[in-house]
């Protein structure tokens, strides 16, 4: 990260500090995988499981900035480190007939801390975010189970029933008034369902849909935000597809987004408000492999509020049109 810092209110040198910063990560691993297919069910259940083993690595870790003049203002180095991870997944397919399928699985995993998490500090005027470099590794545990069904032919409906657990979550936690600082929390409980529906319709239309629904909090015994939902999660979202697309011809579609409102902090001081949009696609082919596309993003010009910092907001891409050509399929 090579950063300049500027203050607008400085109109002679606004210029007030230079920051680089930046370290290496490396993860390497092994791993091993099969599926079975019992005789005794008749090729209808399909089992699988992997293990797997990760050797990671994070090293040369360091922060420099200096101000205006080139003077050092700070000039730090963080100690390598290296650890094993071990993770793995267990999963299960019972085809009861060939429109009813029942499908069920368990899972572990892990995340490093990125290197903008250990060592690069920001200022989104007017919250500052310092890094951590002493952040632990994300730990997931999660199991879940679902549902697939083909009551007609181009016809697939879809529900899963998820539980997550996510130790050591990293969060940015308020520490100060405008004042966050990367943290590991005890962890972050996620369970809630997804459902997908997908149809082929006459004439050359189809359908996709999906809704999802994520009952999330933060497990933080003796911290001001215990129990509440994870900063810019929401509660509900869900989108829906309508196109229409004859064989070696036109192409037209049109997407439609709901997000539910959402918190921009640990705290749920500032709210992100819920956002419907609409997106559209229309491809004319012109011959020799060549097609006329254009694009529309956010059709409604929806106010898509991405932050909020006490009434200081950054809003999302506003009715944007494009226009171009493609060569090939």
């Amino acid at each position: 990260m090579f950063e300049d810092a500027y203050n607008a209110n400085l109109a002679s040198n606004p210029l007030t500090s230079r920051r680089h910063a930046g370290g290496d990560q490396i993860t390497s691993g092994i791993f091993a995988e099969d599926d079975w297919s019992p005789d005794v069910f008749g090729g209808k259940l399909v089992l699988t499981g992997g293990v797997r083993a990760d050797r990671w690595s994070i090293r040369n870790g360091f922060y420099k900035a200096v101000n205006a003049a080139g003077a050092v203002t700070q000039d730090s180095s963080y100690a390598n480190r290296s650890d094993w991870e071990f993770s793995g997944r267990a999963g299960a397919l019972y085809h009861i007939s060939d429109a009813v399928a029942l499908r069920g699985a368990a899972y572990s995993g892990f995340r490093l801390p990125t290197l903008n998490e250990l060592y690069r500090p920001f200022v989104v005027f007017p919250i500052t975010t310092q890094a951590n470099a002493a952040l632990k590794p994300e730990k997931l545990k999660g199991v879940e189970g679902g549902i697939d069904l083909t009551p007609a032919s181009g016809v697939q409906l879809s529900a899963t029933l998820f539980y997550n657990r996510l130790d050591d979550a990293i969060a940015n936690v308020t520490i100060a008034t405008n004042t966050r600082q990367r943290q590991n929390v005890n962890a972050i409980l996620a369970k809630g369902v997804e459902l997908t529906a997908s149809a082929q319709l006459p004439a050359n239309f189809s359908l996709l849909a999906s809704y999802a629904y994520s009952h999330s909090k933060v497990d933080a015994p003796g911290m001001a935000f215990d129990g509440f939902a994870p900063a810019q999660v929401p509660r509900h979202s869900a989108s829906a597809t309508l196109a229409w697309a004859p064989k070696a011809g036109p192409e037209l579609s049109a997407t439609l987004r709901y997000t539910a409102k959402q918190y921009e902090d640990d705290l749920q001081s500032d709210v992100l408000p819920d956002a419907l949009t609409l997106d559209a696609l229309a491809r004319l082919p012109i011959g020799h492999g060549i097609s006329l596309v254009a694009r529309a993003e956010n059709l409604f010009d929806e106010d898509v509020v991405t932050r909020n910092a006490g009434g200081s907001i950054d809003l999302g891409t506003p009715r944007t049109l494009w226009i171009g050509v493609r060569f090939g399929q």
